[in-house]
């Protein structure tokens, strides 16, 4: 017996979700929600993008000059120390801050008697706000009364003053990031840890297999998609490092952020260098996510 075909639905795809009641009320309920993304975020990277093909100032937006300021944005030499700064700290410091808040992470993953306060304490140095901590961590590496800067020179680490150097900012502003950002990294670790049944560890140690075996057969596998998502936070986050480069340094550590602050809020005369500095920092965030998503997130889902 053979049936007929059902007919299709007139009217598309629109007419079957709108015509739906519950579907049609999810959608107005989300309305508002996309109207705020769109005047927040969509519009103002819309209005850079615009901006940044014309020789605008503070108060016109002047000719178009299609990508002439890109040009000249890659041919000035703050923005180059910028980006050359921005990627220098954001690859060393998220590195480190994943290699020590993984090692936190199983640390505190084990059960031990106080274990409820050391997790506690781990949690200290991410509440500080990232100015004050920079003050505080200025104010160590001080030539005249900075602890590092004394304990430094004592041992033969640097010969100048750690504040008057680009390259000994630059690391210090890492330093000050690791300590302050790890216990985050950690704390994200921490929750994919705590999902994995201990059933499997078990079973491990059953059919013979050590502590490296364990780690790298059954933690680092079971952990990916954990580690994908701590390492894209903090990527982003450290890309965009603007405050802790300008306390660290009193304003002579160039970020991608701190360009594009000084031309369009400061120097008024790189307003047009500042909006397509701005631009190219969300194209290559935007990149960069795209990449740990549906490149390594692709990556891992295949591989479990």
């Amino acid at each position: 017996m053979t049936t007929a075909p059902r007919e299709k639905k007139r009217g598309g795809w629109l007419k079957e979700e709108f015509g739906n009641p519950e579907r049609r009320t999810a959608y107005y309920m989300v309305l508002p929600a996309l109207l705020i993304i769109m005047i927040v975020a969509v519009y103002p990277v819309l209005n850079s993008i615009w901006l940044s093909l014309h020789a605008a100032t503070i108060t016109a937006t002047g000719e178009f000059v299609g990508f002439e300021n890109y040009v000249e944005m890659f041919g000035n030499d703050d923005f180059i120390s910028g980006l050359k700064n921005t990627v220098i700290f954001t690859v060393v410091s998220v590195f480190f801050e994943f290699i020590i808040g993984l090692g936190i992470a199983l640390a505190i993953n084990r059960a031990f008697r106080g274990r409820g306060l050391v997790r506690a304490a781990v949690l200290v140095p991410w509440a500080f706000p990232t100015v004050i901590s920079a003050a505080m961590w200025r104010l160590m590496f001080q030539d005249q009364i900075g602890v590092i800067n004394y304990v430094a020179n004592g041992i033969g680490l640097i010969s100048e003053p750690i504040l008057s150097d680009a390259t000994l900012l630059l690391i210090g502003s890492i330093l000050v990031d690791v300590w302050k950002t790890t216990p985050f990294m950690a704390l994200l670790l921490l929750a994919g840890l705590q999902t994995i049944p201990g059933e499997v560890y078990e079973a491990a140690r059953v059919d013979g297999a050590n502590v490296l075996q364990r780690f790298f057969l059954i933690t680092m596998p079971l952990l990916k998609s954990t580690i994908l998502v701590a390492v894209l936070f903090r990527t982003m986050d450290s890309y965009r490092v603007f405050d802790l480069f300008w306390v660290m340094s009193n304003r002579q550590l160039e970020s991608l952020s701190t360009f594009v602050y000084q031309g369009v809020r400061i120097s008024q005369l790189q307003f047009a260098q500042g909006n397509a500095a701005a631009v190219f920092i969300f194209v290559t965030a935007f990149l960069l996510a795209l990449f740990f998503i549906y490149g390594l997130g692709m990556q891992t889902s295949t591989e479990d």
